[in-house]
């Protein structure tokens, strides 16, 4: 049985087994492997070192680099760009939908607005009313105040589809109820 290659190295770093090293002593082709071994590792350390003609790091980093924030400033245009097509889309749409609805939507606003002019111009405090009036001119106003916290919780972005008009329809129509009651009750008093 004859060393290996292990055993060789093993035993020129000084670690080799005892029976590696009285084999190689003793073994005339383990010795003359040990010397074909020593000399490869020899030739391998007197090759040169090679090294590039220059450093190229700087150059690949910068590269590098102008890369990375060209596909920075691709992705932030897109999102830019998508964003403002969103934003678009949520201005356009509604009135492409249906223009009518914010027609619609936008009158129900002026006339509520009108209506509530309208009754604050009458001095309701100074006035008499009757049990009925007081009763009729109490469920108007709980039933506007119902329908202003129902308005309050979809806000003006509720996309203005026929529900939101309908329900400003709704107060316009109790505005008007509220102010009849209020008229009525003005031309009586003033008989």
């Amino acid at each position: 049985m004859h060393c290996t290659i292990e055993d060789l190295v093993a035993v020129q770093g000084g670690e080799g087994s005892v029976w590696a090293r009285r084999h190689l002593e003793e073994c005339a082709d383990c010795g003359a492997e040990r010397e074909r071994l020593y000399q490869r590792v020899a030739q391998l350390k007197a090759l040169p070192a090679r090294r590039p003609s220059r450093d190229r790091w700087p150059a690949i980093r910068d590269t590098v680099r102008a890369e990375r924030r060209q596909v920075r400033q691709r992705w932030l245009r897109g999102g830019l760009a998508l964003a403002a097509a969103l934003g678009g889309l949520m201005i356009v749409r509604p009135m492409l939908e249906n223009p009518t609805h914010a027609e619609d939507l936008a009158q129900a606003k002026l006339q509520s607005a009108q209506l509530e002019t309208t009754l604050r111009n009458y001095d309701s405090d100074s006035r008499v009313m009757s049990g009925r009036e007081a009763d009729l001119t109490a469920q108007l106003e709980d039933q506007i105040a119902s329908l202003d916290g129902q308005l309050a919780q979809w806000g003006d972005s509720a996309r203005g589809d026929a529900q939101l008009v309908d329900m400003w329809k709704q107060r316009v129509d109790l505005m008007q109820q509220l102010v009849q009651v209020h008229v009525t009750r003005a031309k009586y008093v003033g008989l």
